[in-house]
């Protein structure tokens, strides 16, 4: 008889990441210590996956916004990338409110597993106000994701900017994974 449970990935932040800024290209902006990491062989063919995550922005004139989440390794290396956004256009922003969702199972486990979900991105267009949800990943190929379940993964937060600016920055209040079996 199989046991199904409800685990939620540590670790658990006490506090918002560090502020990322002036960049251009895709990075993580999950500060270390509030990446949650997968233990090895937990996810298998079936166990669904829920990621989420929220924070906030500023910019400096309109540069454009493209934020998703990645899989990698422990020591923060980008491997995979789950899902990720279009290039959103920004108002000239301080600290407004961004937040994300990603949905899906896993179709197969081990060493050639795959996972397959969908979600939404939404950027706060003003202090109290967000844009329309737009989807994740972007286009429907991109919803199988090859990952090799039998290694621990960490699943962080990533973004890029159009333009650098110190302006130009983020901020990952938290996120959260939760795996369903």
């Amino acid at each position: 008889m199989d046991v199904y449970l409800c685990e939620p990935v540590p670790p658990f932040p006490i506090a918002a990441s560090a502020s990322f800024a002036s960049f251009t290209t895709k990075q993580n902006v999950t500060t270390a210590g509030n990446v949650p990491v997968m233990p090895a062989g937990k996810l298998r063919a079936g166990s669904k996956l829920e990621v989420s995550a929220f924070g906030n922005f500023s910019t400096t004139a309109t540069p454009t916004l493209s934020m998703g989440f990645w899989i990698g390794t422990r020591a923060l290396s980008m491997t995979i990338d789950l899902a990720i956004s279009t290039a959103l256009t920004c108002g000239t922003a301080t600290l407004w409110p961004w937040k994300m969702e990603w949905k899906g199972f896993c179709t197969t486990a081990g060493v050639s597993g795959a996972v397959l979900g969908q979600g939404w991105f939404m950027l706060g267009t003003a202090l109290t106000t967000f844009a329309a949800e737009v989807p994740i990943p972007i286009t429907a190929a991109l919803r199988t994701v090859a990952i090799d379940t039998t290694i621990e993964r960490a699943i962080g937060v990533s973004a890029a900017y159009s333009a650098s600016s110190p302006s130009n920055a983020v901020v990952v209040d938290d996120v959260r994974v939760m795996i369903l079996n």
